[in-house]
């Protein structure tokens, strides 16, 4: 390969490379985003004494985002497995805003799990 190709490869590979960087960063705060609302939706349900799941709508949202995939042209499949993967965080965490209000609050704050924009701290994820 001539130089000339070598330094255009390279360029591509860079370009590719920058924009793959900034689509994980929309990612990432998109999910932040959507978590601080389903971490709102999770308080609500167990202030209400509502169940965690809704079953009907996580069939809806599954079809739904299949269908978006489908149109973007990405894997329907991996799309489902995403979002099965996201529901599943959520009916946790609403479970246990559930469970943190039969106990009179708080747990999930004492616990270090208070925080809305990480799946993994008592964050409500699911379509709602």
């Amino acid at each position: 390969m001539s130089a000339d190709a070598s330094r255009r490869a390279a360029d591509l590979l860079r370009e590719h490379r920058e924009s793959i960087d900034r689509l994980d960063a929309i990612l990432v705060y998109t999910l932040a985003e959507r978590f601080s609302h389903t971490q709102a939706v999770g308080r609500l349900k167990a202030e209400h004494d509502l169940p965690p799941s809704d079953p009907a709508r996580e069939a809806r949202q599954i079809a739904r985002l299949e269908k978006l995939a489908h149109d973007a042209d990405l894997d329907p499949a991996f799309a489902k497995k995403f979002l099965t993967f996201i529901i599943s965080e959520v009916i946790r965490h609403h479970e246990r805003h559930l469970e943190d209000s039969a106990n009179g609050g708080g747990s999930l704050e004492r616990a270090g799990q208070a925080n809305p924009k990480t799946p993994a701290s008592g964050t409500s994820t699911q379509g709602d």
